[in-house]
């Protein structure tokens, strides 16, 4: 059996259910990092990696559940999308860390990796966080 599920209809996804733990980041990296080498779409690995781990990071810190959702959606060609879901309801918020700050700078990570399209959207049993990565697309020759 393996870890990691595919999507039924739709973009072509993987998901898999991850305790709300620390160490859940490191197999939500693996499946970020399986799902962009079978798309051919490494060029995004380095940023999706810290993406993943940020949201992860921050389920971990503030739901309320035992388990959270890792979703890994190829929106198009060149646009992959990475979530998570909990069953917290509270929203993240973007804010200013200062230097002396131990926390905080998670969301200004996925933020600026993201180019700003990221989001969070409640759900009837709690919420998603999802953040977009556009891979560069190949310059033609001359």
């Amino acid at each position: 059996m393996s870890m990691f599920e595919t999507a039924a209809i739709g973009n072509p996804a993987y998901t898999t259910t991850l305790p709300r733990l620390p160490e859940s980041a490191r197999r939500a990296r693996r499946l970020v990092s399986s799902a962009l080498h079978l798309w051919e779409l490494e060029e995004a690995e380095d940023a999706a990696l810290i993406v993943i781990s940020e949201l992860v990071s921050n389920a971990v810190a503030h739901a309320r559940s035992e388990s959270i959702r890792v979703i890994v959606t190829r929106q198009d060609a060149h646009v992959v999308q990475l979530a998570v879901v909990d069953l917290s309801r509270e929203l993240p918020e973007l804010r200013l860390s200062g230097s002396d700050d131990e926390s905080g700078r998670g969301l200004a990570l996925v933020d600026a990796l993201s180019d700003g399209k990221w989001g969070a959207e409640t759900l009837p049993w709690g919420k998603r966080v999802w953040a977009e990565l556009t891979v560069a697309k190949e310059q033609p020759s001359e």
